[in-house]
């Protein structure tokens, strides 16, 4: 079974962005290529660079924990960019 991820981007400007995806890799493609299927966010803020992913093991997992990151400041989240192994999803969380 395919796992889900939750990922953030940072963008030209410096902000951060942050979503889920099966497939990360083609995810950031379409957040700097593609008009109609990049973020709305995203689009006048490109290049965007992966700059942190975790793994999840399921959509609802990682839709909370993409909740949970998004209520972050910009000093949790970069905290979150640097730390060292990266943050996993919990099962059943």
């Amino acid at each position: 079974m395919d796992k889900w991820n939750v990922y953030m981007v940072r963008c030209s400007d410096g902000s951060l962005y942050t979503g889920i995806a099966m497939d990360v890799v083609r995810r950031v493609v379409e957040h700097n290529t593609n008009d109609v299927l990049a973020a709305k966010y995203t689009r006048p803020r490109r290049p965007v660079m992966l700059v942190y992913q975790e793994q999840c093991d399921t959509r609802s997992a990682a839709s909370k924990r993409e909740y949970e990151i998004k209520q972050m400041d910009k000093k949790g989240k970069l905290m979150l960019i640097v730390a060292e192994p990266p943050y996993a999803c919990a099962v059943g969380k």
